[in-house]
């Protein structure tokens, strides 16, 4: 793998994640949580990390960003910030999802089980390559109603770090942009009243 510098960066639970690799070597990573606050705190927690390892915004070669699922403004900052630095330093951008970038460094095949809300849970079943496309889709269940499969795992990796190897691995190869992944519609309820007449 060429000593590219990649940034992968997650928001889609209570936490802003970042975690750069050049090359295949981890030089630095930050996990802080937090259940709101993920737009303020994100791009300052980002450029810190950077000075700390001694480099700039323009230093990096692609950006990988976790699409979720998960909480849903915490994907839409993830994404925005994702879409909108790689616009502005003119490298890729890859969507990675959450389970797929704990998935990281198991061995196959495996089943990653992420906390939900309200008593469910996320998962989704691995039996492929770790440099692969994720196999099957994520999917939610109560907690305690798994299907049969595989055990659930536990990560070895940070969902950040996992997301920036998925994302040195695609980088290659023509990526979609990167968009949010839901399993359920927002908790928020549509407008009652009628939208506003745009005049001509």
């Amino acid at each position: 793998m060429p000593d590219r510098i990649v940034l992968g960066f997650d928001t889609s639970a209570a936490h802003c994640a970042a975690a750069l690799l050049r090359g295949d070597v981890l030089i630095a990573t930050r996990h802080e949580d937090m259940a709101k606050g993920q737009a303020e705190r994100l791009m300052p927690l980002m450029e810190e990390m950077l000075a700390g390892a001694g480099l700039g915004w323009r230093d990096l070669d692609a950006i990988g960003v976790g699409t979720g699922p998960g909480n849903f403004t915490g994907i839409r900052i993830g994404v925005a910030a994702a879409r909108g630095l790689a616009l502005a330093l003119r490298i890729p951008s890859i969507g990675v999802g959450a389970p797929e970038a704990l998935a990281w460094g198991l061995a196959r095949p495996c089943r990653v089980v992420i906390p939900g809300r309200g008593g469910e849970v996320i998962w989704q079943d691995f039996t492929g390559p770790q440099e692969g496309e994720a196999e099957g889709r994520p999917q939610q269940a109560a907690t305690g109603a798994l299907p049969p499969g595989p055990a659930p795992a536990e990560p070895v990796v940070g969902i950040a770090e996992g997301v920036a190897r998925l994302a040195a691995l695609r980088c290659d190869r023509p990526q979609p942009r990167p968009a949010p992944r839901y399993l359920r519609p927002a908790d928020a309820a549509p407008a009652r009243e009628a939208p506003p007449v745009i005049l001509p």
